[in-house]
């Protein structure tokens, strides 16, 4: 731009705009100061904000100490044979110690195939697989063998699996299993599976391994008589009564009268639990003449004549009757025997000597013959050694015939041809008592415990439940960290003292100087100091549940603002921060675990709700700061409204000097155009002047 050249507003030859900004810089004074309070309100509501976390923070570890889920409730369970049996107990489980074996855990089928080509086709076909009463069902259009492997396992869920297994470069076999453990979840296959399963020599035709269970006279003992209603003189159980018949073919009848009973010791080989070993037999029942009838006669005493007696001169006399009694004796009164039924027959004794009567299901009785089939698979009866019948009747007599053993997995028609594993239940001894389960994982032995069986154990394993005190203790150094923090906030926020966050050593130095900046916000708020002085009368006060509890303070836990004993003035003691002596925690821990959950929450008046107790009561107090509608949440929404207002107010100041500037600004162009004008008029006079003199020389 040419010099002397001033266009008014854009030019600044007058410095107008000095002037604008300086008389402006006044007019901001009112908006600057409602800045200051709007920033002041913000720092005050994140003060709030920030104590809220805080307080919910310790709150939510408040409640951990005394809610259903308290860590003084929490169990370690522990095992001293973790390769064969670990353990999970519940929080209700009793403490204590108790006594386990595994005989053997669940299994299940697991059947190789022979090496088969890798490029070998399966056919089409319908194929079915399953574990138990679980089925794998799907039609299959033919194809590779890796293929056919593929579509079985993305049917077959969790009921089985197949793989296959690389035995050369050009053979494979292939592995089938049953995921479900025990015996009730054998593997089989029906329909095209079952031609399948049989050409690749993964089964065969199941061999015959039953074999006759032929007795003699001597194997048969005597039992013990257990009649429901006992009676005086009924003869006693007897093998006597029990006689073994054999026929031209070889076959066995074991013929038991009224009130015979016998026992006798079952194969080592089909009670040592190595197979899964089935005893079957047949019984008819034939009512005969019923014995109390001649007992009854018998029990009645000697039949005497009756007196006799003479004639003399016209005279009758009489005898007195016969007196059998022994001097001394008075006649009891005759009770005849009553009639026995009874259709219970047998039962299974383990090595405990503990007796089982045989389960409803092993009977399968035909109306027409009147015969009952008996099957009897020894698993369902762990350690059964004896065989018992009784026949308690008196009118009644057993036929039993048939008795052969076989191999339970016979009944499928087949068998593997290389069993890498076969279904079996799990057995345990517990307590004496030989048990089984179809799984590994038993939840109904004990109360409110869970077993997991891995091996069988060489020894007995000893399993103890103990309570957890780590975690106790972590709960409550998370509480104490906690509530120093919230206590750490009401100093700051209610104390001017530089020296308040100089104490805090865990802070980082960008922390110290955030918190520099609420120093004192609300050193005049009643509501802080009331509430500060509450959760120290809290965490002071005396809960004394029972009248003889001997934990009722956290000083005794060693949880106090002078647990570490240190003599003279202490800045945090006086700050109402606490400490933790960790010996004396330790201690409290291992000795009054019980006193110490209740002395944090308890029931006062039996209706099964926590109404007393530290925890209880600082959860009451945070609660009221908190909670929706609580202190800290009205104090935020008074701000909301202050700070709603104070941006209203911005907004108009602002708007009301962006008006003011332009009308400065408008009249200062104003006032320099006017000027400008009257300065080129001046300069065209003294031009004109100056020209007039010129020409007069």
């Amino acid at each position: 731009m040419a010099d002397g050249i001033s266009i008014p507003g854009v030019t600044d030859r007058y410095k107008t705009n000095d002037l604008v900004e300086s008389l402006m810089e006044v007019e901001r004074v009112p908006l600057k100061r409602e800045q200051a309070t709007l920033e002041r309100y913000q720092k005050q509501q994140d003060a709030w904000r920030d104590l809220n976390a805080r307080m919910s923070t310790l709150r939510t570890s408040v409640k951990n100490l005394y809610s259903f889920e308290n860590p003084f409730n929490n169990k370690l369970a522990s095992s001293s044979d973790e390769s064969a049996i670990t353990v999970d107990a519940g929080r209700e489980a009793d403490f204590g110690s108790f006594q386990i074996d595994v005989l053997n855990p669940a299994t299940a089928d697991r059947f190789l195939s022979d090496s088969i080509s890798a490029d070998m086709q399966v056919e089409q076909g319908s194929y079915i697989f399953k574990s138990g009463e679980k089925s794998v069902d799907f039609n299959w259009k033919g194809g590779k063998l890796a293929d056919f492997v593929t579509a079985l396992n993305r049917r077959a869920g969790d009921i089985i699996q197949a793989r296959l297994i690389g035995v050369s470069s050009s053979k494979k076999a292939l592995l089938v299993e049953s995921l479900k453990t025990g015996a009730e979840n054998r593997l089989s296959f029906e329909k095209s599976a079952l031609s399948f399963a049989r050409q690749i020599g993964m089964i065969q035709d199941a061999k015959d391994h039953s074999s006759p269970l032929l007795l003699e006279q001597g194997d048969l003992k005597n039992t013990q008589t257990k009649d429901a209603v006992p009676q005086e003189h009924m003869p006693a159980l007897s093998a006597d009564n029990v006689s073994l018949q054999t026929d031209q073919s070889g076959n066995e009848t074991i013929k038991v009268l009224p009130r015979g009973g016998f026992e006798f010791t079952l194969p080592a080989k089909l009670s040592d639990g190595t197979a899964d070993s089935v005893i079957e037999f047949s019984f008819s029942t034939v009512d005969v003449e019923d014995i109390t009838g001649e007992l009854n006669a018998k029990l009645k005493g000697p039949v005497l004549p009756d007196a006799e007696s003479v004639n003399f001169s016209e005279i009758e006399i009489y005898n007195e009757p016969s007196e059998t009694l022994l001097e001394g004796k008075t006649a009891n009164p005759f009770i005849p025997l009553q009639s026995i039924t009874d259709d219970t027959y047998f039962y299974l004794r383990n090595s405990y000597g503990i007796e089982t009567e045989l389960e409803p299901d092993a009977f399968d009785a035909d109306a027409e013959t009147g015969i009952t089939r008996v099957s009897v698979r020894l698993k369902d009866y762990p350690e059964a050694t004896t065989l018992i019948m009784r026949n308690g009747n008196t009118g009644k007599e057993l036929d039993i015939s048939g008795m052969m053993t076989f191999d339970y997995g016979t009944n499928l028609g087949f068998e593997p041809s290389h069993a890498i594993s076969t279904a079996s239940d799990a057995q345990i001894r517990y307590e004496g008592i030989t048990m089984t389960r179809p799984t590994n994982d038993i939840d109904d032995v004990v109360p409110h415990i869970t077993l997991h069986l891995h091996n069988a154990t060489d020894k007995t394993a000893t399993i103890n439940i103990e309570p957890d005190t780590e975690a106790a203790k972590d709960a409550l150094i998370t509480f104490v960290g906690n509530y120093n923090q919230v206590m750490a906030e009401l100093n700051i926020l209610t104390i001017n003292k530089p020296e308040i966050i100089s104490e805090l050593d865990y802070l980082s130095s960008s922390e110290k100087e955030a918190e520099s900046e609420k120093l004192g916000m609300f050193q005049g708020d009643f509501s802080l100091t009331n509430g500060k002085t509450a959760l120290q009368r809290a965490v002071a006060s005396s809960y004394s549940f029972t009248e003889g509890a001997v934990i009722t303070q956290l000083s005794q836990l060693g949880i106090s603002t002078n647990a570490s004993g240190g003599g003279g003035y202490s800045a945090s003691q006086m700050r109402g921060y606490l400490e933790i002596d960790e010996k004396k925690l330790d201690a409290a821990l291992q000795n009054d675990l019980g006193e110490i959950r209740n002395m944090f929450g308890y029931d006062t008046d039996g209706d099964r709700v926590i109404d007393s107790g530290i925890a209880f009561q600082m959860d009451k107090q945070l609660g009221s700061w908190v909670q929706s509608g609580g202190i800290i949440n009205s104090k935020t929404t008074a701000l909301d409204t202050q700070i709603k207002s104070s941006n209203q107010r911005i907004t108009r100041l602002e708007t009301q000097l962006k008006t003011k500037e332009a009308e400065l600004r408008k009249k200062y162009a104003s006032m320099e155009g006017s000027l400008n004008s009257l300065e080129g008029q001046s300069d065209y006079l003294n031009n004109y002047t100056n020209s007039l003199n010129n020409r007069g020389r």
